[in-house]
């Protein structure tokens, strides 16, 4: 685990080597592909990112989960990703929304599917971790819990109906988040970082969710943490 004094030293060494994998995944392959995730904790990194120097039009920016809300709406993470991160030199990357024009997450899944069919191997994912250790939409004691972990699923994303947050959600499976070149896990402060500490004394999934993400041997994963 990576620790830092404060958020902006975090969100300065984040932004160096997520720019570092953009740029070197548009080098040898000619495009990139970023995952990121809601709450307050990216935004500074967001602004970061937005201002570097890399050719932005051959990036592609999703969320690793989303509320089935209208992107206008207070509570949507991409209204949270238009405002903090395309913007600036970021503004010319492709955004692909997880949120469609279904009436529901359930009935919007198919579509979903589609567009995260058509990104191949995503370059770099970014997740945060809740107190309770959910990851993405991947909620303990969720209903959907048990098919979100399944990596023999063939899902690529699944509709959530969190038991204590509002809205349902979009939220990418285990094995969509693991297709990738290199995940980060990023989190500040002390009650994160206990449950981390309970995350790595344990293996029930169900329980932790972020375990699924920590004891997997699939994805090279880094943690950046600041008090």
């Amino acid at each position: 685990m990576l620790k830092f004094e404060n958020t902006s030293a975090l969100d300065a060494a984040l932004t160096a080597k997520v720019s570092d994998l953009l740029k070197a995944a548009i080098a040898a392959e000619g495009k990139a592909s970023l995952v990121v995730s809601g709450g307050r904790t990216p935004v500074g990194f967001f602004h970061l990112l937005s201002q570097c120097q890399l050719d932005w039009s051959k990036v592609t920016v999703a969320l690793a989960d989303e509320r089935w809300v209208n992107a206008d709406h207070a509570a949507s993470n991409e209204k949270l990703v238009r405002e903090n991160l395309l913007i600036n030199e970021a503004f010319s990357a492709e955004y692909l929304a997880l949120k469609n024009t279904a009436e529901n997450a359930v009935d919007g899944e198919a579509e979903c599917q589609q567009r995260l069919n058509a990104v191949g191997r995503f370059t770099v994912v970014i997740l945060g971790m809740g107190d309770d250790g959910h990851t993405a939409s991947l909620f303990p004691g969720s209903d959907a819990l048990e098919r979100g972990l399944d990596m023999h699923s063939g899902a690529d994303c699944i509709a959530v109906t969190p038991l204590d947050a509002p809205h349902e959600r979009m939220s990418m499976t285990l094995p969509r988040l693991l297709n990738a070149e290199s995940l980060v896990i990023h989190i500040s402060g002390a009650s994160k970082q206990q449950v981390l500490t309970q995350a790595n004394a344990g293996n029930d999934v169900m329980e932790l969710p972020i375990r699924a993400i920590l004891q997997q041997q699939i994805t090279p994963v880094s943690i950046y943490w600041a008090q």
